[in-house]
């Protein structure tokens, strides 16, 4: 049952009148001067047929929908997450809210627990968490380390045929760099990356060796025809500086995929001139960045008795100017690594705009969920509203960007291939049989 706020039309054929979009998100030649245009859109079947300026669509006798003024945004576009971790809190909760006590927590639930059924159960829901708020598109990293690497990654397979039409999905390899000194296990990961049409990837870490690492890695993704997708300095050490080494390496190998790197938390610690050489290194590159400001305000500067006194996100604002492609994602959901989240791209938007300050102007910090995600995982149609483009949008009552990011718009209503879909979100107790019922306190 269709749910949300807006009666949709039954017919193939309907318009959309009295809208606000991102004027980032739309031709110029229909956005107005401000941060938000005010649009027609006509919509046929699952394709978007026609953007207009108000009253370009008057002679389109086709049922009307009356926003009000209301926001309109294309599909939502994750480009970092962890489907296979997702809502596993309440049978491996972070012991005192710490990386490392994020990392042996994972480490046993996934030694006791991940079976094929176990993954696939949890990722199901995360999914189905995720299309409910609006989003088209996901990239999940899953961890492939040892025995997991045969059980996950035939489960995204099996899931992504299955979500196929609802989101995209797209896999990455995540283990540590050291993983890739190990010719077996590193040929194991790349046999079912490529099998897959997945992504290469690797959480990096100041390792004596990690220059050549990094080579080895960057090397064998320009072999095998793979793009790459690395954790990079998820860290307040100021000593942690890989981002700059796998922009010289992707320069230095001449290598040609796309390579995007999420976290780059220590960049906000170095000097001055430290960042400006490592911010000009990646943006020769062309190398992307994704910021994760929850899960890291959550894990980073936790100190037991004291209030944090670092931010944990990485330098928006600097990278954007240097022209580097920058999105913001969900990251972990409801496990050791964050406790909360719920996969809601729009709440990463409002909570990356507080915590990073991407207002005064909007401008087009927009695109971070939209239009820079989908164009850095290759999908050119999703994140952006155009004629011919998809007829998948997000609906909401807000009429303005203070409106829109002072409540979570619980009441959105979706579009999918040009029909409202059911918005209401599953139930955490059907997880209960998997992971269990929280405990009491």
């Amino acid at each position: 049952m269709p749910t949300g706020f807006a009666a949709i039309p039954p017919g193939p054929r309907w318009r959309i009148v009295n809208a606000r979009v991102p004027s980032c998100l739309i031709p110029r030649a229909v956005a107005g001067p401000g941060d938000l245009s005010a649009v027609e859109i006509s919509i046929s079947g699952d394709r978007i047929t026609a953007l207009a300026a108000p009253g370009g669509l008057v002679f389109d006798p086709s049922p009307s929908v009356d926003l009000a003024g209301g926001i309109v945004f294309p599909g939502f576009v994750e480009i970092h997450t962890h489907l296979d971790k997702g809502h596993i809190w309440p049978r491996a909760a972070n012991p005192d809210g710490t990386f490392d006590g994020a990392l042996e927590a994972v480490g046993r639930d996934r030694s006791a627990h991940w079976s094929a059924a176990d993954v696939r159960a949890r990722m199901d829901f995360s999914l189905r968490c995720a299309h409910a708020h609006g989003t088209v598109a996901i990239r999940t990293h899953l961890d492939s380390i040892g025995p997991q690497v045969p059980i996950s990654w035939p489960v995204f397979e099996d899931m992504r045929a299955e979500w196929a039409g609802r989101i995209a999905l797209q896999a990455v390899s995540l283990h540590g760099i050291d993983m890739v000194a190990d010719d077996f296990a590193f040929d194991t990961i790349v046999r079912h990356v490529r099998a897959a049409g997945g992504i290469l990837g690797a959480v990096t870490y100041m390792v004596p060796d990690l220059v050549a690492l990094i080579d080895k890695l960057v090397r064998r993704a320009g072999d095998e025809g793979l793009d790459l997708d690395i954790h990079a300095d998820e860290t307040q050490d100021p000593g942690a500086v890989s981002l700059g080494l796998i922009a010289d390496a992707v320069r230095r190998l001449g290598y040609q995929g796309r390579v995007n790197v999420g976290h780059c938390c220590s960049l906000a610690r170095q000097d001055d001139d430290t960042i400006k050489r490592t911010l000009d290194k990646v943006a020769l590159a062309g190398v992307s960045v994704v910021s994760l400001p929850m899960c890291n305000m959550y894990l980073q500067d936790r100190h037991a008795g004291r209030t944090p006194r670092q931010r944990g996100i990485t330098l928006l604002h600097e990278m954007k100017a240097r022209g580097i492609a920058v999105s913001v994602s969900s990251d972990n959901t409801r496990d050791p690594f964050y406790a909360h989240g719920d996969l809601d791209a729009l709440e990463v938007y409002r909570e990356a705009t507080r915590i990073a300050q991407l207002d005064h102007p909007v401008a087009d910090w927009p695109k971070a969920i939209t239009a820079t995600p989908a164009d850095r995982m290759g999908l050119a149609a999703a994140g952006r509203l155009a004629i011919g483009g998809p007829a998948d949008l997000v609906l909401t009552r807000a009429r303005s960007f203070t409106e829109l990011l002072s409540r979570p718009q619980s009441d959105r209503t979706v579009i999918r291939h040009g029909r409202a879909i059911d918005t209401r979100l599953p139930d955490y107790a059907e997880l209960d049989a998997v992971i269990g019922a929280p405990a009491l306190s």
